[in-house]
């Protein structure tokens, strides 16, 4: 199929299938009329992309379990590489969550001392 193609099953732009292209996650082949041509895996591994992606990883990290991706990411015997970048981006965002906590009480302390004494 061409490009077009799988971007339209797969809900995505043109632009990010060449985006995973480029990052090597993904492959095609040229025609005889020189536009690039997928196969029907292509379809699966877009998804997968869209799944990780849309958990909050970067193509980066996505390129990181590449492997994984022909794979079924939701099913019952997920890629280990899959789940260990799971756990290390959530040991990020929790990290991040609990400094962003302290912010907050920080800033609820200034503000409950400064409506003290404005008063």
């Amino acid at each position: 199929m061409r490009i077009g193609e799988l971007a339209q099953q797969c809900g995505v732009t043109v632009r990010a299938i060449r985006y995973y292209e480029s990052l090597g996650l993904l492959e095609s082949r040229r025609g005889s009329n020189g536009y690039r041509v997928f196969d029907d895996a292509s379809v699966a591994r877009v998804r997968n992309m869209r799944t990780l992606l849309d958990s909050g990883l970067d193509g980066a990290s996505v390129a990181e379990v590449g492997h994984c991706l022909d794979g079924d990411l939701q099913g019952s015997a997920p890629c280990s590489d899959a789940i260990a970048l799971y756990e290390r981006r959530l040991a990020v965002v929790d990290e991040r969550v609990r400094s962003l906590m302290e912010v907050r009480d920080q800033l609820a302390r200034r503000l409950a001392e400064l409506l003290g004494t404005a008063r």
